[in-house]
């Protein structure tokens, strides 16, 4: 049984900051990437910010230059730093890794975490 559990979500005021963290955990063979979403009230999933097995990261557009997303030493965890906050970063946020585990390849999601911004 694999799972992603999510942390370091809250109420914040606009221009400060949070971290997120998400840790996979269970049979686990091996993670390629993992990421975070999210979802705004009234608003479809969007993609925040991806890291490959190997270091190489995207971002939204909206989040670029504002967040940073990296990956723990054991590799089965990741972080978003989230700095200068705005209160349209409110939303829902999603740990996402795409892994092989005994039960094969597949896409797992944490539970979500709710970012409240306030402005």
């Amino acid at each position: 049984q694999v799972q992603l559990v999510e942390s370091g979500g809250g109420l914040v005021q606009a221009g400060g900051s949070l971290r997120l963290s998400c840790a996979a955990s269970g049979s686990i063979f091996s993670i390629n990437n993992m990421g975070w979403y999210r979802r705004a009230p009234g608003k479809q999933r969007e993609l925040v910010a991806r890291i490959t097995s190997g270091g190489s990261t995207n971002y939204a557009d909206s989040v670029k230059g504002r967040f940073t997303i990296s990956r723990g030493n054991a590799k089965n965890t990741v972080y978003l730093q989230m700095n200068s906050l705005k209160p349209e970063d409110t939303a829902v946020y999603y740990c996402h890794a795409d892994l092989v585990a005994t039960t094969g390849r597949a896409d797992y999601w944490g539970q979500g975490t709710q970012v409240i911004v306030s402005s």
